[in-house]
Protein backbone atom coordinates (compact mmCIF):
# COMPACT_ATOMS: atom_id res chain seq x y z
CA UNK A 1 0.00 0.00 0.00
CA UNK A 2 1.50 3.48 -0.90
CA UNK A 3 2.02 6.13 1.70
CA UNK A 4 0.98 9.45 -0.35
CA UNK A 5 2.48 11.42 3.01
CA UNK A 6 0.78 12.55 5.94
CA UNK A 7 -2.47 13.29 3.85
CA UNK A 8 -2.78 9.71 4.26
CA UNK A 9 -2.41 9.09 7.83
CA UNK A 10 -5.33 6.45 8.71
CA UNK A 11 -4.38 6.51 12.12
CA UNK A 12 -1.81 7.15 14.99
CA UNK A 13 -0.35 4.08 16.25
CA UNK A 14 -1.43 1.55 18.43
CA UNK A 15 -4.30 -0.81 17.92
CA UNK A 16 -8.10 -1.18 18.38
CA UNK A 17 -11.00 -2.87 16.58
CA UNK A 18 -12.29 -1.33 13.84
CA UNK A 19 -15.96 -2.51 12.52
CA UNK A 20 -17.60 -2.97 9.38
CA UNK A 21 -20.00 -0.60 7.74
CA UNK A 22 -23.29 -1.90 7.35
CA UNK A 23 -22.77 -5.18 5.20
CA UNK A 24 -19.69 -4.35 3.69
CA UNK A 25 -15.97 -5.00 4.66
CA UNK A 26 -14.02 -2.67 6.01
CA UNK A 27 -10.78 -1.65 3.57
CA UNK A 28 -8.30 -1.25 6.79
CA UNK A 29 -7.81 -2.42 9.68
CA UNK A 30 -6.65 0.67 12.00
CA UNK A 31 -3.48 0.41 14.67
CA UNK A 32 -3.98 3.27 16.98
CA UNK A 33 -1.82 3.70 20.16
CA UNK A 34 -1.76 7.62 21.53
CA UNK A 35 -5.53 8.35 19.88
CA UNK A 36 -8.54 7.34 18.51
CA UNK A 37 -11.42 9.12 15.86
CA UNK A 38 -13.96 8.24 13.40
CA UNK A 39 -13.73 7.84 10.20
CA UNK A 40 -16.32 9.29 7.71
CA UNK A 41 -19.16 6.42 6.69
CA UNK A 42 -17.92 6.35 2.73
CA UNK A 43 -14.77 5.07 4.09
CA UNK A 44 -16.27 1.99 4.98
CA UNK A 45 -14.39 1.96 8.37
CA UNK A 46 -15.13 2.90 11.66
CA UNK A 47 -12.90 3.62 14.54
CA UNK A 48 -14.13 4.83 18.04
CA UNK A 49 -14.79 6.70 20.62
CA UNK A 50 -14.10 9.86 17.96
CA UNK A 51 -11.76 12.01 19.78
CA UNK A 52 -9.75 13.60 17.19
CA UNK A 53 -12.20 14.53 14.93
CA UNK A 54 -10.62 13.07 12.10
CA UNK A 55 -11.94 13.66 8.71
CA UNK A 56 -11.58 11.30 5.85
CA UNK A 57 -12.59 11.37 2.59
CA UNK A 58 -12.86 8.68 -0.33
CA UNK A 59 -11.37 9.12 -3.55
CA UNK A 60 -11.61 7.30 -6.95
CA UNK A 61 -10.74 8.28 -10.10
CA UNK A 62 -12.12 7.89 -13.67
CA UNK A 63 -10.91 7.67 -17.05
CA UNK A 64 -13.73 9.65 -18.38
CA UNK A 65 -12.29 12.61 -16.64
CA UNK A 66 -9.30 12.52 -18.67
CA UNK A 67 -8.01 11.91 -22.67
CA UNK A 68 -5.74 9.91 -24.32
CA UNK A 69 -3.85 8.19 -23.38
CA UNK A 70 -4.44 9.22 -19.95
CA UNK A 71 -8.13 7.35 -20.47
CA UNK A 72 -7.00 4.05 -23.05
CA UNK A 73 -3.72 2.38 -23.12
CA UNK A 74 -2.20 4.23 -19.99
CA UNK A 75 -5.49 3.43 -17.39
CA UNK A 76 -5.62 0.85 -15.24
CA UNK A 77 -8.34 1.16 -11.78
CA UNK A 78 -6.33 2.47 -8.99
CA UNK A 79 -8.81 1.28 -6.86
CA UNK A 80 -9.70 3.94 -3.46
CA UNK A 81 -7.31 6.84 -2.26
CA UNK A 82 -8.32 7.78 1.34
CA UNK A 83 -7.35 11.41 2.57
CA UNK A 84 -7.40 11.89 6.49
CA UNK A 85 -7.05 14.77 8.11
CA UNK A 86 -5.22 14.60 11.73
CA UNK A 87 -6.47 17.31 14.06
CA UNK A 88 -5.67 18.85 17.36
CA UNK A 89 -1.91 17.04 17.53
CA UNK A 90 0.27 18.39 20.27
CA UNK A 91 2.98 20.79 19.03
CA UNK A 92 6.07 19.11 18.43
CA UNK A 93 5.08 15.48 18.98
CA UNK A 94 6.42 12.47 17.30
CA UNK A 95 3.80 10.62 16.45
CA UNK A 96 4.14 6.88 15.60
CA UNK A 97 1.89 5.27 13.22
CA UNK A 98 0.84 1.90 10.85
CA UNK A 99 -1.70 1.15 7.98
CA UNK A 100 -3.11 -2.11 7.85
CA UNK A 101 -5.49 -3.99 5.01
CA UNK A 102 -8.10 -6.99 5.30
CA UNK A 103 -7.71 -9.63 2.86
CA UNK A 104 -10.55 -11.52 1.69
CA UNK A 105 -9.62 -14.45 4.27
CA UNK A 106 -10.10 -12.12 7.67
CA UNK A 107 -6.20 -12.05 8.05
CA UNK A 108 -4.31 -8.62 7.95
CA UNK A 109 -1.53 -6.85 5.81
CA UNK A 110 0.58 -3.80 8.18
CA UNK A 111 3.06 -1.75 6.31
CA UNK A 112 6.18 -0.69 8.82
CA UNK A 113 5.97 1.25 11.33
CA UNK A 114 6.37 5.12 10.48
CA UNK A 115 6.87 8.07 12.51
CA UNK A 116 5.99 11.75 12.26
CA UNK A 117 6.81 14.99 14.15
CA UNK A 118 3.65 17.49 14.45
CA UNK A 119 4.51 21.17 13.53
CA UNK A 120 5.83 23.89 16.07
CA UNK A 121 2.74 26.18 18.09
CA UNK A 122 2.48 29.17 16.08
CA UNK A 123 5.20 31.85 16.65
CA UNK A 124 7.82 29.68 18.19
CA UNK A 125 11.27 30.41 17.83
CA UNK A 126 12.45 27.35 16.34
CA UNK A 127 14.73 26.40 13.25
CA UNK A 128 12.74 25.01 10.56
CA UNK A 129 14.48 23.50 7.41
CA UNK A 130 12.95 23.07 3.93
CA UNK A 131 13.62 21.83 0.95
CA UNK A 132 12.91 22.64 -2.16
CA UNK A 133 12.88 21.00 -5.82
CA UNK A 134 11.20 20.80 -9.00
CA UNK A 135 11.22 18.35 -12.37
CA UNK A 136 12.60 15.33 -10.29
CA UNK A 137 10.60 12.26 -11.55
CA UNK A 138 11.25 8.86 -10.76
CA UNK A 139 13.55 5.64 -12.10
CA UNK A 140 13.91 2.12 -12.17
CA UNK A 141 16.60 0.96 -9.32
CA UNK A 142 18.15 -1.62 -11.11
CA UNK A 143 18.41 0.48 -13.66
CA UNK A 144 16.32 -1.80 -16.29
CA UNK A 145 14.17 0.33 -19.18
CA UNK A 146 11.01 2.27 -18.66
CA UNK A 147 8.35 4.64 -19.92
CA UNK A 148 9.58 8.33 -20.13
CA UNK A 149 13.21 6.90 -19.21
CA UNK A 150 15.30 10.21 -18.92
CA UNK A 151 15.07 10.82 -14.95
CA UNK A 152 18.04 9.32 -14.01
CA UNK A 153 19.14 12.11 -11.49
CA UNK A 154 16.15 11.61 -9.31
CA UNK A 155 17.12 8.76 -7.98
CA UNK A 156 19.90 10.26 -5.74
CA UNK A 157 17.87 13.05 -5.12
CA UNK A 158 15.39 10.87 -3.66
CA UNK A 159 18.21 8.90 -1.33
CA UNK A 160 20.14 12.22 -0.09
CA UNK A 161 17.18 13.25 1.53
CA UNK A 162 16.24 10.24 2.75
CA UNK A 163 19.85 10.11 4.00
CA UNK A 164 19.39 13.89 5.55
CA UNK A 165 15.43 12.94 6.50
CA UNK A 166 15.94 13.62 9.78
CA UNK A 167 17.21 17.37 9.16
CA UNK A 168 13.97 18.25 7.06
CA UNK A 169 11.55 19.17 8.33
CA UNK A 170 9.12 19.79 5.06
CA UNK A 171 9.56 19.37 1.10
CA UNK A 172 8.08 21.46 -1.80
CA UNK A 173 8.16 19.81 -5.42
CA UNK A 174 7.34 22.81 -7.10
CA UNK A 175 5.88 21.25 -10.56
CA UNK A 176 6.72 17.90 -13.17
CA UNK A 177 5.97 15.30 -10.48
CA UNK A 178 6.75 11.81 -11.98
CA UNK A 179 6.40 12.63 -16.03
CA UNK A 180 4.06 9.66 -16.36
CA UNK A 181 2.25 11.45 -18.92
CA UNK A 182 -1.28 9.99 -19.04
CA UNK A 183 0.46 6.42 -17.68
CA UNK A 184 -1.35 5.89 -14.36
CA UNK A 185 1.94 2.76 -13.31
CA UNK A 186 4.01 5.64 -13.41
CA UNK A 187 2.46 7.39 -10.10
CA UNK A 188 2.68 4.11 -8.18
CA UNK A 189 6.08 4.09 -8.90
CA UNK A 190 7.18 7.33 -8.10
CA UNK A 191 5.22 7.58 -4.96
CA UNK A 192 6.58 4.43 -4.01
CA UNK A 193 9.94 6.03 -4.54
CA UNK A 194 9.30 9.30 -2.40
CA UNK A 195 7.31 6.66 0.34
CA UNK A 196 10.61 6.96 3.06
CA UNK A 197 10.46 10.71 2.41
CA UNK A 198 6.24 11.67 2.41
CA UNK A 199 5.70 8.93 5.51
CA UNK A 200 7.39 11.07 7.43
CA UNK A 201 7.67 14.82 6.43
CA UNK A 202 4.55 17.18 4.11
CA UNK A 203 5.27 16.37 0.75
CA UNK A 204 3.56 19.47 -1.08
CA UNK A 205 3.58 20.02 -4.61
CA UNK A 206 2.63 22.75 -7.43
CA UNK A 207 1.33 21.52 -10.86
CA UNK A 208 3.70 21.74 -14.19
CA UNK A 209 2.98 21.38 -17.49
CA UNK A 210 3.58 17.65 -17.25
CA UNK A 211 0.50 17.37 -14.76
CA UNK A 212 -2.01 19.73 -15.93
CA UNK A 213 -1.21 20.70 -19.66
CA UNK A 214 -3.75 19.57 -22.54
CA UNK A 215 -5.54 21.67 -25.35
CA UNK A 216 -8.96 22.34 -24.19
CA UNK A 217 -9.43 21.74 -20.99
CA UNK A 218 -8.44 25.19 -19.52
CA UNK A 219 -4.41 25.27 -19.10
CA UNK A 220 -2.83 28.56 -19.65
CA UNK A 221 -0.64 26.29 -22.31
CA UNK A 222 -2.67 24.58 -25.33
CA UNK A 223 0.15 21.42 -25.37
CA UNK A 224 -0.05 17.92 -24.88
CA UNK A 225 2.49 17.62 -21.87
CA UNK A 226 0.25 16.03 -19.29
CA UNK A 227 -0.85 12.85 -21.42
CA UNK A 228 -4.19 13.78 -20.76
CA UNK A 229 -4.51 13.27 -16.91
CA UNK A 230 -5.53 17.32 -17.20
CA UNK A 231 -4.33 17.68 -13.55
CA UNK A 232 -6.67 14.94 -12.31
CA UNK A 233 -3.91 12.49 -10.45
CA UNK A 234 -2.03 15.22 -9.43
CA UNK A 235 -4.93 16.32 -7.57
CA UNK A 236 -6.31 13.52 -6.33
CA UNK A 237 -2.49 11.67 -5.18
CA UNK A 238 -1.74 14.56 -3.03
CA UNK A 239 -3.63 16.72 -0.82
CA UNK A 240 -3.45 20.71 -1.35
CA UNK A 241 -5.19 23.14 0.76
CA UNK A 242 -6.28 25.14 -2.07
CA UNK A 243 -10.01 26.94 -1.81
CA UNK A 244 -10.71 24.75 -4.35
CA UNK A 245 -8.64 21.48 -4.54
CA UNK A 246 -11.10 19.98 -7.11
CA UNK A 247 -9.18 21.92 -9.80
CA UNK A 248 -5.49 22.90 -7.88
CA UNK A 249 -4.27 23.48 -10.92
CA UNK A 250 -6.54 26.87 -12.22
CA UNK A 251 -4.72 30.05 -12.86
CA UNK A 252 -6.61 31.31 -9.70
CA UNK A 253 -5.63 28.94 -7.13
CA UNK A 254 -2.68 29.27 -4.07
CA UNK A 255 -1.99 28.55 -1.16
CA UNK A 256 0.39 30.22 1.33
CA UNK A 257 1.36 29.79 4.99
CA UNK A 258 4.27 30.49 8.05
CA UNK A 259 7.38 28.68 8.68
CA UNK A 260 9.06 30.01 11.24
CA UNK A 261 7.45 33.35 10.57
CA UNK A 262 8.94 33.29 7.09
CA UNK A 263 5.92 33.62 4.55
CA UNK A 264 5.71 31.21 1.81
CA UNK A 265 3.65 31.51 -1.08
CA UNK A 266 3.23 28.74 -3.48
CA UNK A 267 1.24 29.41 -6.77
CA UNK A 268 -0.08 25.56 -8.06
CA UNK A 269 0.06 25.85 -11.66
CA UNK A 270 1.75 27.45 -15.03
CA UNK A 271 -0.04 30.87 -15.15
CA UNK A 272 0.57 33.74 -17.14
CA UNK A 273 1.99 37.15 -15.95
CA UNK A 274 -1.26 38.63 -15.54
CA UNK A 275 -2.78 35.64 -13.78
CA UNK A 276 -0.20 35.56 -11.14
CA UNK A 277 -0.41 39.11 -10.60
CA UNK A 278 -4.38 39.47 -10.19
CA UNK A 279 -3.85 36.35 -7.67
CA UNK A 280 -0.49 38.21 -5.56
CA UNK A 281 -3.06 41.39 -5.16
CA UNK A 282 -5.08 38.72 -2.60
CA UNK A 283 -2.17 37.72 -0.93
CA UNK A 284 -2.83 38.32 3.00
CA UNK A 285 -0.39 39.35 5.26
CA UNK A 286 -0.56 36.28 7.71
CA UNK A 287 3.21 36.06 8.66
CA UNK A 288 4.98 38.14 11.47
CA UNK A 289 8.12 37.71 10.29
CA UNK A 290 10.08 39.46 8.05
CA UNK A 291 11.30 37.42 5.18
CA UNK A 292 9.13 36.18 2.07
CA UNK A 293 9.32 33.09 -0.15
CA UNK A 294 7.50 32.70 -3.87
CA UNK A 295 7.44 29.29 -5.29
CA UNK A 296 6.14 29.18 -9.28
CA UNK A 297 6.78 26.64 -11.44
CA UNK A 298 7.48 29.33 -14.78
CA UNK A 299 11.13 31.08 -14.69
CA UNK A 300 11.08 34.91 -14.48
CA UNK A 301 14.94 35.20 -14.88
CA UNK A 302 17.14 32.40 -16.52
CA UNK A 303 20.08 31.81 -18.77
CA UNK A 304 18.46 28.42 -19.67
CA UNK A 305 19.35 28.19 -23.46
CA UNK A 306 15.75 27.43 -24.64
CA UNK A 307 14.74 30.97 -23.42
CA UNK A 308 17.92 32.50 -24.67
CA UNK A 309 16.39 31.13 -28.64
CA UNK A 310 13.24 33.37 -28.15
CA UNK A 311 15.55 36.26 -27.23
CA UNK A 312 13.31 36.66 -23.48
CA UNK A 313 15.18 34.81 -20.51
CA UNK A 314 12.60 33.97 -18.98
CA UNK A 315 8.61 32.46 -19.01
CA UNK A 316 6.58 34.87 -21.84
CA UNK A 317 4.67 37.12 -19.61
CA UNK A 318 5.97 36.97 -16.37
CA UNK A 319 8.55 39.37 -15.94
CA UNK A 320 6.42 42.68 -16.97
CA UNK A 321 3.94 41.65 -15.10
CA UNK A 322 5.18 40.37 -11.61
CA UNK A 323 8.39 42.57 -10.97
CA UNK A 324 6.42 45.22 -9.65
CA UNK A 325 4.27 42.88 -7.29
CA UNK A 326 7.77 41.07 -6.10
CA UNK A 327 8.92 44.61 -5.32
CA UNK A 328 5.17 45.45 -3.46
CA UNK A 329 5.59 42.18 -1.30
CA UNK A 330 8.90 42.58 -0.65
CA UNK A 331 9.76 39.61 -2.04
CA UNK A 332 13.27 37.88 -0.97
CA UNK A 333 13.57 34.56 -3.00
CA UNK A 334 11.66 33.51 -5.99
CA UNK A 335 12.14 30.18 -6.89
CA UNK A 336 10.99 27.89 -10.02
CA UNK A 337 11.22 24.87 -11.95
CA UNK A 338 10.78 23.50 -15.17
CA UNK A 339 14.23 24.78 -16.66
CA UNK A 340 16.21 21.26 -15.49
CA UNK A 341 19.55 23.45 -14.16
CA UNK A 342 20.44 25.06 -11.33
CA UNK A 343 20.74 29.09 -11.49
CA UNK A 344 20.89 31.97 -8.59
CA UNK A 345 20.72 35.77 -9.84
CA UNK A 346 21.89 38.72 -7.70
CA UNK A 347 19.00 40.80 -6.07
CA UNK A 348 17.31 42.19 -8.92
CA UNK A 349 14.30 44.71 -10.10
CA UNK A 350 13.30 45.61 -13.35
CA UNK A 351 15.89 44.72 -15.45
CA UNK A 352 15.19 44.46 -18.74
CA UNK A 353 16.20 43.40 -22.40
CA UNK A 354 19.49 44.61 -22.23
CA UNK A 355 20.91 40.97 -21.19
CA UNK A 356 19.95 40.11 -25.11
CA UNK A 357 22.63 42.28 -26.25
CA UNK A 358 19.06 44.17 -28.16
CA UNK A 359 21.32 47.49 -27.02
CA UNK A 360 23.91 47.90 -29.77
CA UNK A 361 26.70 50.53 -29.97
CA UNK A 362 24.75 52.66 -31.84
CA UNK A 363 21.79 52.98 -29.79
CA UNK A 364 24.38 53.67 -26.83
CA UNK A 365 25.78 56.27 -28.59
CA UNK A 366 22.57 58.10 -29.16
CA UNK A 367 21.56 57.80 -25.49
CA UNK A 368 25.14 59.71 -24.57
CA UNK A 369 24.31 62.08 -27.23
CA UNK A 370 20.74 62.79 -25.49
CA UNK A 371 22.65 63.47 -22.59
CA UNK A 372 23.19 60.08 -21.00
CA UNK A 373 26.67 60.18 -20.35
CA UNK A 374 27.18 57.15 -18.33
CA UNK A 375 25.22 53.92 -19.43
CA UNK A 376 27.21 51.69 -17.85
CA UNK A 377 24.42 51.18 -15.53
CA UNK A 378 21.97 49.27 -18.27
CA UNK A 379 24.82 46.59 -18.16
CA UNK A 380 24.76 46.37 -14.11
CA UNK A 381 20.92 45.94 -13.92
CA UNK A 382 21.55 44.13 -10.01
CA UNK A 383 20.12 46.10 -7.17
CA UNK A 384 22.90 44.62 -4.77
CA UNK A 385 26.15 43.56 -5.83
CA UNK A 386 26.70 41.31 -2.90
CA UNK A 387 26.81 37.56 -3.42
CA UNK A 388 26.54 35.59 -0.11
CA UNK A 389 25.27 37.87 2.86
CA UNK A 390 22.32 39.96 2.31
CA UNK A 391 20.76 42.60 4.83
CA UNK A 392 19.64 45.96 5.20
CA UNK A 393 16.04 46.66 3.45
CA UNK A 394 15.23 45.08 0.46
CA UNK A 395 15.74 45.97 -2.84
CA UNK A 396 15.48 43.41 -5.26
CA UNK A 397 14.46 40.09 -5.46
CA UNK A 398 17.09 36.65 -5.94
CA UNK A 399 15.71 34.38 -8.51
CA UNK A 400 16.75 30.68 -8.43
CA UNK A 401 15.71 28.10 -10.70
CA UNK A 402 15.84 24.04 -8.48
CA UNK A 403 14.88 22.22 -11.58
CA UNK A 404 17.49 20.12 -11.84
CA UNK A 405 16.18 17.20 -9.36
CA UNK A 406 16.09 14.33 -11.77
CA UNK A 407 15.06 15.10 -15.49
CA UNK A 408 17.18 15.23 -18.19
CA UNK A 409 19.25 18.64 -17.78
CA UNK A 410 18.49 21.27 -20.46
CA UNK A 411 22.08 23.12 -21.11
CA UNK A 412 22.59 27.24 -20.30
CA UNK A 413 22.91 29.75 -23.31
CA UNK A 414 26.83 31.11 -24.03
CA UNK A 415 25.69 34.53 -23.70
CA UNK A 416 26.70 36.01 -20.22
CA UNK A 417 24.10 37.23 -18.65
CA UNK A 418 24.74 40.32 -16.37
CA UNK A 419 22.76 39.31 -13.07
CA UNK A 420 23.41 35.69 -13.23
CA UNK A 421 25.48 34.58 -10.29
CA UNK A 422 25.72 30.87 -10.21
CA UNK A 423 25.04 27.87 -12.78
CA UNK A 424 24.99 25.07 -12.21
CA UNK A 425 24.56 21.90 -14.78
CA UNK A 426 23.57 19.26 -12.34
CA UNK A 427 21.40 17.65 -10.83
CA UNK A 428 20.48 18.99 -6.90
CA UNK A 429 18.05 20.85 -4.54
CA UNK A 430 17.79 24.04 -1.83
CA UNK A 431 17.65 23.58 1.26
CA UNK A 432 16.45 26.62 3.55
CA UNK A 433 17.19 26.33 7.48
CA UNK A 434 15.09 29.57 8.91
CA UNK A 435 16.79 30.02 12.47
CA UNK A 436 14.31 32.40 13.77
CA UNK A 437 11.88 34.82 12.21
CA UNK A 438 14.60 36.92 10.52
CA UNK A 439 17.63 34.89 9.28
CA UNK A 440 17.39 32.60 6.62
CA UNK A 441 20.38 30.30 5.29
CA UNK A 442 20.21 29.27 1.50
CA UNK A 443 21.67 26.13 0.57
CA UNK A 444 22.41 24.55 -3.21
CA UNK A 445 22.89 20.83 -2.62
CA UNK A 446 24.40 18.32 -5.23
CA UNK A 447 22.01 15.22 -5.30
CA UNK A 448 25.48 13.14 -6.25
CA UNK A 449 27.36 14.03 -2.68
CA UNK A 450 24.59 15.76 -0.62
CA UNK A 451 27.33 18.60 -0.80
CA UNK A 452 26.70 22.59 -0.67
CA UNK A 453 28.16 24.46 -3.65
CA UNK A 454 26.39 27.67 -3.59
CA UNK A 455 25.17 29.53 -0.35
CA UNK A 456 23.83 32.83 0.98
CA UNK A 457 22.70 34.45 3.74
CA UNK A 458 19.47 36.75 4.15
CA UNK A 459 18.95 38.76 7.63
CA UNK A 460 16.02 41.32 8.19
CA UNK A 461 14.67 43.29 11.10
CA UNK A 462 11.32 44.90 11.44
CA UNK A 463 13.19 48.25 10.37
CA UNK A 464 14.41 46.37 7.10
CA UNK A 465 10.84 45.35 6.38
CA UNK A 466 9.00 48.94 7.14
CA UNK A 467 12.10 50.60 5.12
CA UNK A 468 10.54 52.03 1.78
CA UNK A 469 13.11 50.90 -1.59
CA UNK A 470 11.32 51.56 -5.05
CA UNK A 471 7.98 50.65 -5.63
CA UNK A 472 7.61 48.77 -2.56
CA UNK A 473 5.66 51.68 -0.57
CA UNK A 474 2.50 54.13 -2.13
CA UNK A 475 4.07 56.35 -4.15
CA UNK A 476 3.53 60.40 -2.74
CA UNK A 477 5.04 63.67 -3.47
CA UNK A 478 4.83 67.00 -1.24
CA UNK A 479 1.08 68.01 -2.86
CA UNK A 480 0.32 64.50 -1.29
Amino acid sequence: MRLLGLILLAILSGFKEATSHGDQQPLSRIAIHKAVFALDDLAYIKASPPVLGLEVGNLQLHSQSQSAPARTVGWRDPGFIHTSFLKDLWPNTVYTYKIGHMLLNGTYIWTQMYQFRASPYPGQNSIQRVVIYGDMGKDEADGSSEYNNFQRGSLNTTKQLIKDLKNIDIVFHIGDICYANGYISQWDQFTSQIEPIASTVPYMIASGNHERDWPGTGSFYGNMDSGGECGVLAETMFYVPTENRAKFWKMDNRFGFCINEVDFNIFLGRMSGSALYSRMLQIPDKCTGRLAILLICSACYSSDASYAVEGSFAEPMGRESLQKLWQKYKVDIAMFGHVHNYERTCPIYQGHEIETGILNHLQIGVLQFMGCADTSHLFNICTNEEKHYYKGPLNGTIHVAAGGAGASLSPFTTIQTHWSIFRDLDYGFVKLTAFDHSNLLFEYKKSRDGNVYDSFRISRDYRDILACAVDSCPSSTLAS
